[in-house]
């Protein structure tokens, strides 16, 4: 069942082999989608990094807060 599982996996796929018959028939193929260059939401990975950082320093404070209201822990 798995002695030619790498072999399979390096095989081209099936429907490359479609793409290549609508060529030949004159049907155009789009082109493959352009890379996003890394950018999620508009910012680069150091910004993400950056309020990724400021909201888990904001979830550690206001769960510190939350447990000091509720008597959980205390100071002294």
């Amino acid at each position: 069942m798995f002695d030619n599982l790498r072999e399979q996996a390096n095989s081209t796929p099936f429907y490359e082999d479609e793409a290549q018959f609508r060529e030949a028939e004159g049907i155009s193929v789009p082109p493959p989608p352009k890379a996003w260059g890394g950018r999620f939401l508009g910012m680069t990975p150091p910004q993400r990094f950056i309020v990724a950082v400021m909201f888990l320093v904001s979830v550690c404070v206001l769960g510190a807060m939350l447990l000091l209201l509720t008597g959980r822990i205390s100071l002294f």
